[in-house]
């Protein structure tokens, strides 16, 4: 069969024409930025100690560190009001001069508590047999699920007004959402760090001075909306 070039524009035609008709048309649509935040107070303070040994037999020093940590470990579970967890455990070949000098043997707990003081107390504690890592304020999950819900309520209001200020400012009576993307933390960076350094191991090491402060959560949407006509 042949076709001419006529026929051929045709059924072209025809053919935009129907894909065309799948597709609504789409007019006036904006893209709204809006967020909400506020500052909130530190209540959970986390802490990582360590111990460690080096040597040249790595079944002592397996031993040895792991009896700190036993003894750390079970100190802590006395005391209701702070969790401990054990974190990684590694065995590592000490190199000097490109020849094998020993051996180092290291593990770690994370402590936290949202009793500051009694936290604080207790690292002072065991500072007699564990180094310090790292101690850091955060906003614990529970608290920070309820902040970030309170803070979408309020990006939406905040948009939702936005939307209308817009609509009404362009000269139209309404608006319809076409899409929306709420951003929220989720999770927090890893917390300001308000001692990193191995102290002193002391029977008398006093324990650390810590203030809890606040942090910025902040809760962004980005949608698109389509005025009506």
């Amino acid at each position: 069969m042949i076709i001419n070039r006529s026929h051929l524009f045709a059924l072209l035609t025809v053919f935009s024409c129907g894909i065309l008709a799948d597709q609504p048309l789409t007019y006036d649509r904006i893209n709204l930025t809006v967020s909400a935040g506020r500052d909130v107070e530190n209540d959970l303070l986390v802490s990582v100690m360590y111990a460690q040994a080096e040597g040249n037999n790595p079944s002592r020093l397996s031993d040895d560190v792991n009896r700190a940590v036993g003894r750390a470990v079970e100190k802590t579970k006395l005391d209701p009001r702070i969790q401990v967890q054990t974190l990684e455990y590694s065995t590592a070949p000490v190199y000097r001069k490109q020849t094998l000098s020993g051996w180092r043997v290291r593990q770690s707990i994370r402590l936290e508590s949202a009793d500051g003081a009694a936290l604080g107390e207790l690292i002072g504690e065991l500072q007699s047999s564990l180094a310090v890592d790292s101690i850091s304020y955060t906003i614990s999950p529970a608290r920070l699920k309820v902040i970030e819900d309170e803070l979408i309520g309020e990006a939406i209001a905040a948009f939702s007004a936005r939307a209308q200020s817009v609509s009404s400012a362009i000269g139209r009576k309404g608006y319809r959402l076409v899409q929306m993307d709420i951003n929220t933390p989720g999770h927090l960076p890893q917390p300001r760090q308000l001692q990193r350094m191995a102290m002193a191991m002391s029977e008398d090491a006093a324990p650390p001075t810590l203030e809890a402060g606040s942090r910025r959560v902040e809760v962004h949407i980005n949608a698109m909306i389509e005025l009506n006509p």
